[in-house]
């Protein structure tokens, strides 16, 4: 994927470079920072995470195996006790219960994993190490023709440096 890299020293001057972006109809903006900040968690605008899709489907699938296995195993090996019917879903509620938290706790740690490519083999384009200490970056994916574009305005809002990656 190619597109513009620019490094800034300020906070403000990056934060004014993604908005101008976003007014221009950039949409594909990542911001690398030293430490978390919410100025940039207002500028890029991010979708739900999938990842509570993971909890459901493994919570359904585990509350579904918890009652099944207990079903299963009281009809397999019956314990008949004053008339009362061998599978009740009351007192399987607890196994139930437990197994969905279980496997939805598991499927969401896998979602987890999965959606943000854990392990991550190669190095991410775009990244400078000068963004883990003091500096801020803003990566820019962009088709060729619309670098220059791009690269104007990281330029105009105080980039110390813009350069084109592939």
């Amino acid at each position: 994927m190619s597109g513009v890299l620019a490094n800034f020293e300020h906070l403000d001057s990056a934060v004014e470079a993604i908005e101008e972006l976003r007014q221009k109809k950039f949409m594909d903006i990542t911001a690398y920072t030293p430490t978390p900040r919410h100025e940039f968690e207002d500028a890029i605008p991010r979708a739900e995470s999938p990842v509570r899709r993971f909890t459901l489907i493994g919570g359904l699938l585990g509350v579904t195996f918890g009652y099944w296995i207990a079903i299963w195993s009281s009809d397999y090996w019956p314990l008949v006790v004053g008339g009362k019917p061998i599978a009740s879903w009351v007192p399987y509620t607890i196994i139930g219960f437990e197994v969905m938290v279980l496997v939805g706790s598991l499927a969401t740690v896998f979602g987890l994993f999965a959606l943000s490519r854990v392990p991550r083999l190669t190095m991410t384009v775009g990244y400078d190490a000068r963004f883990s200490s003091a500096d801020y970056g803003v990566w820019v994916a962009t088709s060729p023709d619309r670098a220059a574009e791009a690269a104007e305005v990281l330029r105009r809002h105080g980039a110390t440096e813009v350069r084109d990656e592939r």
